[in-house]
């Protein structure tokens, strides 16, 4: 991917590119649409993997060929940092884990954007799903809350 493929972002200690073929969600998920196999492949953004930690381990509670519905919790991933729950972003249906997963869960730590995406679904993309560069206002807005968050418990201490 070369650099005009991507939006490189830097806020507070937080960087990253964000790839440009894709939409990105307020729960800190992307969504690349795969013609190819008539589905879109879901993954954590690096913010979000920055939040979570390290990845231990990951488990769906949905089995392909199941309807899933934007918002509906269909796994969970655990992270030395916390444990948090998976929210589909598609409504349609699930079509699986990412099987490079399964042998290697620190895929999507270190390549989040290419081979550590985390499920693959057919359907439509949540309404709220924006470009590159609404997901920047997402990130500028969730960075300024976290940094104000911060600054206000330093000065209440």
């Amino acid at each position: 991917m070369s650099s005009t493929d991507e939006i490189r972002y830097r806020r507070s200690r937080f960087s990253t590119r964000l790839p440009t073929d894709r939409l990105y969600t307020r729960s800190h998920f992307w969504v690349k649409h795969d013609e190819a196999q008539e589905s879109w492949q879901v993954g954590f953004t690096q913010f979000a993997i920055r939040m979570l930690g390290e990845f231990v381990e990951i488990r769906f509670q949905v089995q392909p060929g199941e309807a899933i519905a934007v918002g509906q919790v269909i796994g969970e991933i655990e992270g030395f940092k916390a444990v948090t729950e998976i929210y589909s972003v598609i409504a349609g249906t699930f079509q699986g884990v990412n099987p490079d997963l399964e042998t290697d869960i620190t895929l999507a730590d270190t390549d989040p954007y290419q081979r550590g995406w985390l499920y693959r679904a057919a359907g439509t993309p949540e309404a709220e799903a924006v470009v590159g560069e609404g997901y920047v206002d997402v990130l500028d807005a969730t960075i300024a809350k976290m940094t104000d968050k911060q600054a206000q418990g330093e000065s209440d201490g």
